[in-house]
Order: C-alpha cells, then sequence, then structure tokens
C-alpha cells in the first residue's frame, strides 16, 4: 500500500478559469485569494492545511498548503498531488539547498534556505557554523516544524535550531511572535562571523531579523574595493557595522558607523575591536536624516558614503513614499561626499524595482546638488538565490555612484 492511498483523502481546492493556471505550471509559487474558488468549504480550511490544487478543469496541478486568512492563499509545496511532507521530504530539499551553500562557501555561515527559492516557501533559515536560525513565515511551516528541525539536524549535522518569530510576515499570516530554542541551547552571546577581512557580532537570539544580513555579503566587498588608503567612510543604518567593518578591513583611515539602534552599534563596536579597527571606528546613534542633516551643518566630508535602509516601501500601498524616502537620502547624502568620492544606495523594497529606485536615488543625487556616474548594481549573494518566475525573491538592490 503507497504512503498515498494510506493517508486521509485530502482536500482539493480549485482555480477559478481566469487564474493563471500556466504561470503555476511554469513555476510561479503562489496563488492569490482572488484567484481561487473560495466557496464555504474552502473558508473553513484551517491555516496551513494541505491541499490538492485543481485548475478550473479539475485537473490536479500540485500539493498546496492554503491560508484562507492571507493575500497568498496557496503556496504550491510540491507538483506532486500525491506527496507526504515527511522528514525525508524535507530533507530532500535541504540536501539541494545545502549542496549549493557547500560548493560557494568554505565556511558554514550562510542562508541555507531562501524560501520559494529553496523549494520552501516561506522558510528562511540562516546559518551560523553550528546553529540555525529558522523563520517559519508561512502557517504550514510552523505546523510542520518538528519535522524540519529533524530533517535540519540531519541533513546539516548542526547541533541547536533557534526559531525566529519576529517580523511582518508572520503577523500576516496570523502566526505567533514567540521565539524559541528547538534544538539545543541559544547561545549566550554575539557569535562571531567573518566576513570579508572583518569580524562581525551576530546576535541570535535579540538582534534583527535571524542576526546578520548575510545578502550584503558581496555588496560589502565591492564597497571595500571603493576604499583608498586613508579614505573617510560614513555607513548609514550600518546595523552591526556591515558596510563600514568591510571598508576598515580594506584599509579605510576610519568608519563611522550611524543607526537608531543602541545595541546595533554596540555589536559593531565589538566587532571591530575583534576585528582590530577599534582605533579608527566610531558610533553615532540617532536618526539617519537627522545625522546627515547635522553632519552637513558641520561641513562634513567622507569619500565613500553607503546608506543601507530598512524597507521604505514594504507593500505597494507603500511605494511612492517609499520611493521618496530613498530620494530624500540622496539628497541628504550626496552634499556629503567628496569630489570623485562615491554614494552606494540600497533598498531591500521588494515592491519598489530596480528602475524606480535607481531613477528616486539619481533624482535625490541631482537634487543635492552632485552630478553622478552609475558605476556598479549589486544584488543579493548567491545564498540568497531568486526564483525567475517571483519577482519578490530578487528584493535587494544596491546601485553604487561616483559623484563629481
Amino acid at each position: 500500500m503507497t504512503a498515498s492511498s494510506s493517508a486521509p483523502e485530502r482536500a482539493r481546492v480549485k482555480l477559478k478559469p481566469k487564474a493563471n493556471a500556466r504561470a503555476l505550471r511554469h513555476g510561479f509559487p503562489w496563488v492569490y485569494a482572488n484567484e481561487l474558488v473560495t466557496d464555504r468549504r474552502t473558508r473553513k480550511l484551517g491555516p496551513g492545511t494541505l491541499a490538492v490544487l485543481e485548475d478550473d478543469g479539475l485537473t490536479p496541478m500540485g500539493l498546496v498548503a492554503v491560508n484562507p486568512e492571507s493575500k497568498i492563499i496557496g503556496r504550491m509545496l510540491d507538483t506532486d498531488p500525491a506527496a507526504e511532507l515527511s522528514v525525508d521530504w524535507f530533507k530532500s530539499r535541504l540536501r539541494r539547498a545545502l549542496d549549493l551553500r557547500e560548493l560557494l562557501y568554505d565556511a558554514p555561515f550562510y542562508r541555507l534556505v531562501h524560501a520559494e527559492s529553496d523549494g520552501l516557501p516561506g522558510v528562511v533559515i540562516d546559518r551560523f557554523g553550528d546553529t540555525c536560525v529558522v523563520q517559519p513565515n508561512a502557517a504550514w511551516a510552523d505546523a510542520h516544524l518538528d519535522l524540519l528541525t529533524e530533517a535540519l539536524v540531519a541533513v546539516t549535522g548542526v547541533s541547536t535550531v533557534l526559531k525566529n518569530a519576529s517580523g511582518r510576515a508572520r503577523s500576516l499570516e496570523g502566526l505567533d511572535d514567540v521565539s524559541a530554542a528547538l534544538r539545543g541551547t541559544a547561545p549566550e552571546k554575539a557569535v562571531d562571523v567573518t566576513m570579508n577581512g572583518a569580524t562581525y557580532m551576530a546576535d541570535l537570539t535579540g538582534g534583527q531579523k535571524t542576526g546578520l544580513f548575510y545578502d550584503q555579503r558581496d555588496n560589502h566587498a565591492f564597497a571595500a574595493k571603493l576604499v583608498k588608503p586613508g579614505a573617510k567612510v560614513l555607513d548609514v543604518f550600518s546595523h552591526v557595522g556591515g558596510f563600514g567593518l568591510a571598508m576598515l578591513a580594506a584599509g579605510a583611515a576610519e568608519a563611522t558607523c550611524v543607526d537608531g539602534s543602541a545595541p546595533a552599534l554596540e555589536l559593531a563596536r565589538q566587532g571591530a575591536a575583534v576585528s582590530g579597527f577599534e582605533d579608527r571606528f566610531t558610533a553615532r546613534q540617532g536618526d539617519a536624516f537627522d545625522v546627515l542633516t547635522q553632519l552637513a551643518d558641520d561641513g562634513a566630508q567622507f569619500d565613500v558614503i553607503i546608506c543601507d535602509p530598512p524597507a521604505f516601501a514594504p507593500s505597494k500601498q507603500a511605494l511612492e513614499a517609499g520611493l521618496r524616502a530613498y530620494e530624500r537620502i540622496a539628497k541628504l547624502a550626496a552634499p556629503l561626499v567628496a569630489p570623485g568620492g562615491y554614494l552606494g544606495l540600497c533598498s531591500c523594497s521588494h515592491a519598489a524595482d530596480l528602475s524606480r529606485f535607481r531613477n528616486a536615488s539619481a533624482r535625490g543625487i541631482g537634487r543635492g546638488g552632485r552630478r553622478s556616474l552609475l558605476l556598479h548594481t549589486g544584488y543579493a549573494g548567491p545564498d540568497h538565490p531568486q526564483l525567475p518566475q517571483l519577482a519578490e525573491s530578487g528584493y535587494l538592490k544596491a546601485v553604487f555612484f561616483r559623484l563629481d
């Protein structure tokens, strides 16, 4: 007897005739609420329920996780409608993800699972040596967390697995915000992570997201190339010193890191100390817009400035306001760049595509009284692979300008 024939009969959900079934067959992983027939039976399905997705002709298309409370009502888990979410099912996806990262990185510090791109919709897993931090940002993943954890330990051999329940995505799915240690014991202090010649301090339990932003690693490296001996650099929205420490490692004479979070700046200072840069490191706590304004009033100049703000446009509704904020940041930062210096601007807003973000940045530079040359466009590193059918998987943009 097969597993599928012994399993209880699954719920079935059906696409509306005008839904884009072709996109789903070609790899698009989401079913929106307005694309699904939401009769009384479907609305009664609990968040995370597994169901067979059918097209409007009742042809099975695959196994989806349903959440009637979410705008993304269905997430495609497997093109086999009879697939069983067992430990082995999770292992197969985790092994594939691990094989890619082990090919790309010589140390176990990276994003191990990048949600839909790695076949685990809504799941983010960052690895810090013997510890993995899991963000189960979809109801189906939260419901299968025990199986995921067992498979994760078996595939990677890590001793500690932490659940991070912070973030906007979980609230949109109707999930709790309770973080926990799923295996092992949470570290009592920040974890050292070496990247681009610097040591970063990752707070895996009290920091932002999973504790460190691996996605910017390659952009840190590019910014470091812009540093000449004796350069003064400014890292705005620095978190734990991402760009600042990388530029110090490249030989910057001094780096000023600006952030609104005192704990984040303390971790940046600790990272500078461990890296041997403490005498060249300065922290400045405060609102980034206010600090940039004050620096201009003080006549400050820097050879390289990087601004890496949080998502100013986390949704389509926030897009226009977000673009204005990106433009304003560029306008305030541009006058602080020394002639012939460099300005890097970043966006992690998936709602703001590259073209609109780049244009807003260029407008801001112009409004700041500077002319610019676009040198380089950066994205998240290869441990954050993009699913071609899902624009949201390529959320990170970084544009680097040389200013006259």
